[in-house]
């Protein structure tokens, strides 16, 4: 290796991507030593981060070149014997989840919660809701502070993307300290909970090359002055906002001119029982927010857009935005109160390059007359008929229906014919259904002659039975099918499948009539579950808020 050209040590070094072997080949030498060092770009340091100030220069002189850098405590378990990490909060969650959990079927043997040892785990017969809540405890060692902060952003030169997670010990005063990074480009705070407003008010006058900003449950931030200076003379191009209660979705329309250059916007609120359970409110369903213009900007440059569990009545705040991206390709809408269709309609008629929608849809009341109330999801099939007509180039469906019950289709809002349409209108690749009930094996013999459709996921698809399974294994080109908590689907079904010889990929979760046996041989890759995993019980609608 002390042969070896630099330029082709360094090409090496390249393409070793583990960061454990990195560090076992800088041992070998001073030469690999010197040169791993000056190319390593990125680290992720957490509890184990010494953080005295001789040391964090030591790592900054270690590596002279470091442009990303990631600090997260968010690792290991906060377990107490004897005593509860669930506060009355998380208690009420638990309560609204397991009251839920009917909807879906779903059996639980046992439940885990924070002051369980973690050797205690789900019984054989079932399965388990496993309630963690992770983060640094007194004992993981020191946390990064405010002076640390100052020596690493006063030490890294070539710094231009800066995650802080979990770091509980930095204030505004060592946010200020950013204020310094010149290069400073993106800039994440997940969970600080001493950050407010003033930090970073700081970051956005002297960061003035800030073109991402990413803010996570920060719940001492709730003026938007920083926003509006972001919006003057900033260049921002990614705003993502999720779980600061003290930031609500209309406030963010103060970014004013800076929508014009936003790329990618995210803004979530904390999930509520609403989204499990129909309020008392009453929506007016012919309402339309994009008739009159309300709001004085522009987002023409807004490629990704994705909110989520916000209420927009009385006030239409970030509603109002649905109208007005032109250049959209992904969009994203969970649990948004009081839409209709007219949004949608607003929506394809300016966004004719839309190529990925997903839709997480509950139950809410909605009136057209004072005379006629229903309770259904927010939009019908002229939704639908508006993407079929106006979004020829959609390639990604995703639709999920939460609370709405198998006994009464008309809950989702839209029915199998207006869905079809919309499929047989666009190049549909990939399609995701989770609880569609108004999907059965007409709809499976339509969808069978789908050209483009190449990846299939049905979850809690109550019409799904062995004869629907018929179609789909005569998808033209479908090669990934996954199934999950599909219980009228057998063996027989599977076994249809396997005669096609078309799979790469089968995944089966929780469908209680499959066998392993039936699936094993169906496709080159497969995956088998007996029992409900966690990441499906987030997909129902039932993960943690």
């Amino acid at each position: 290796m002390e042969d070896l050209p630099e330029a082709l040590v360094m090409e090496i070094l390249k393409r070793i991507t583990r960061t454990s072997d990195l560090n076992s080949l800088s041992l070998v030498s001073k030469r690999l030593y010197t040169i791993e060092g000056n190319q390593r770009g990125a680290i992720h340091v957490g509890s184990g981060l010494c953080t005295d100030t001789e040391t964090l220069t030591s790592l900054c002189a270690r590596f002279p070149n470091l442009e990303k850098v990631e600090i997260d405590y968010s690792e290991g378990q906060a377990w107490r014997s004897g005593s509860s990490l669930c506060t009355c909060a998380k208690r009420s969650w638990v309560r609204r989840s397991l009251s839920a959990l009917h909807f879906a079927g779903v059996r639980l043997a046992s439940i885990i919660l924070p002051k369980t040892p973690p050797s205690v785990g789900a019984s054989s017969t079932g399965s388990a809701l496993e309630i963690d809540y992770p983060g640094w405890v007194l004992g993981h060692g020191n946390q990064l502070d405010n002076k640390g902060l100052s020596v690493l952003s006063s030490n890294c030169s070539s710094l231009i993307d800066l995650t802080l997670s979990f770091c509980s010990y930095i204030d505004d005063s060592g946010l200020g300290c950013l204020a310094y990074c010149k290069t400073l480009t993106s800039l994440r705070l997940n969970s600080t909970p001493q950050i407010t407003s003033t930090g970073l008010c700081l970051v956005a006058v002297g960061c003035t090359s800030l073109s991402a900003l990413h803010l996570i449950d920060c719940e001492k931030i709730d003026s938007v002055e920083w926003l509006e200076y972001l919006g003057r003379g900033g260049s921002l191009e990614e705003l993502v906002v999720k779980n600061c209660k003290g930031i609500n979705h209309h406030d963010l329309l103060k970014l004013g001119s800076g929508w014009m250059r936003l790329k990618k916007f995210v803004f979530e609120r904390k999930r509520g029982k609403y989204h499990l359970f129909p309020s008392n409110k009453i929506y007016d369903s012919l309402y339309n927010a994009h008739s009159t213009d309300i709001y004085d900007f522009c987002c023409e440059s807004l490629q990704d857009l994705r909110l989520a569990h916000i209420k927009t009545w009385p006030e239409i705040g970030l509603r109002a935005v649905l109208g007005k991206c032109k250049a959209l390709e992904n969009l994203w809408l969970e649990y948004v109160i009081a839409l209709n269709d007219n949004d949608i309609i607003a929506l394809s008629r300016s966004c004719s390059n839309l190529k990925s929608i997903s839709l997480g849809l509950n139950l809410q009341r909605y009136c057209s007359d004072v005379m006629y109330c229903e309770t259904r999801a927010s939009f019908t099939d002229n939704s639908l008929y508006a993407l079929a007509l106006n979004c020829r180039m959609l390639q990604i469906v995703d639709l999920k229906f939460t609370g709405c019950d198998r006994g009464w289709p008309s809950e989702i809002g839209f029915t199998q014919e207006g869905f079809l349409a919309l499929i047989q209108s666009c190049p549909i690749r990939v399609l995701v259904l989770n609880n569609a009930n108004f999907f059965d094996e007409n709809g499976m013999k339509v969808l069978s002659s789908s050209p483009y459709l190449e990846t299939v996921e049905l979850i809690l698809c109550h019409g799904l039975n062995d004869a629907g399974m018929r179609f789909i294994a005569h998808i033209p080109c479908l090669s990934n099918l996954t199934l999950r908590l599909c219980h009228k689907v057998t063996d027989v079904g599977v076994a249809e499948l396997g005669r096609a010889h078309k799979l790469e990929s089968l995944v089966i979760e929780y469908c209680g009539e499959i066998s392993l046996q039936a699936v094993q041989g169906v496709a080159k890759s497969v995956q088998y579950a007996k029992d409900c995993s966690t990441a499906t019980m987030k997909k129902l609608g039932f993960g943690r808020p």
